[in-house]
């Protein structure tokens, strides 16, 4: 049975802050959640390793959840490293699904898949990826591809948090082959409803190709009705 142990390549998770840099001067670092499944319909790979092939091209660093197998993480990861080199993905996982990968997939490479810091629990590997796209420079965000449960997790909460004024970045969601197609008729719903305002509608924007992905996270406007709270961080 596989080791237990973080992957040589690995790095324990730490939230020690970079020297500050003006923002002009701060790579642009974008989160994107996504299934760890390959869906039935190829285009979600297709979409997985067109949005790779943007970040390359704009010098966008990855941040994702460290996923390596022959799913969306793996995908985008692997295309990512292989145009860009292992510095522009960083992978973040929880201790316990070390196992789970090196049973199903191997060790960890860092050469195919880039660097991973290794973290005790999935709070702080949320929390961690959050802070990483927060000092980014302008046009970082976040950024949901196709999947499943904790996508959609990943997901809202980084719209709630957009909504309680805890950060101002892009949300952007790939709608490939109308997958999200539903969500976005709820969140339409919602806001009829009462229960969204129409000044926070804006929060989340869709995009239909990988390019417009880049473009929507380089215009993304704040919701007008996004909260003005102190959360003692900027």
């Amino acid at each position: 049975m596989a080791s237990n142990a973080p992957p040589a390549s690995a790095e324990v998770g730490s939230n020690t802050v970079s020297t500050p840099t003006s923002n002009s001067t701060k790579q642009v670092v974008v989160c994107v959640f996504c299934g760890l499944c390959p869906g039935t319909s190829t285009a979600h790979l297709e979409g997985a390793k067109a949005l790779a092939r943007e970040f390359h091209k704009n010098n966008i660093q990855l941040v994702y959840g460290g996923g390596t197998g022959p799913g969306m993480m793996g995908e985008i990861a692997r295309t990512l490293v292989a145009l860009s080199g292992p510095d522009a993905v960083h992978g973040v996982i929880p201790e316990p699904l070390v196992r789970l990968e090196q049973e199903d997939f191997g060790v960890f490479d860092e050469d195919v898949h880039g660097r991973v810091t290794v973290v005790p629990d999935m709070h702080t590997r949320k929390q961690l990826m959050a802070k990483k796209v927060i000092e980014g420079g302008p046009g970082s965000g976040f950024v949901a591809l196709s999947g499943g449960y904790g996508t959609m997790e990943e997901l809202f909460e980084v719209i709630t948090w957009n909504q309680l004024g805890i950060h101002d970045k892009g949300v952007v969601l790939f709608n490939i082959e109308g997958y999200y197609d539903g969500l976005i008729s709820w969140v339409q719903t919602a806001v009829s409803s009462g229960f969204i305002a129409p000044g926070n509608a804006g929060i989340l924007v869709e995009a239909l190709e990988a390019e417009e992905v880049i473009t929507q996270l380089k215009e993304y406007r704040v919701a007008e009705g996004r909260a003005n709270l102190d959360w003692g961080q900027k």
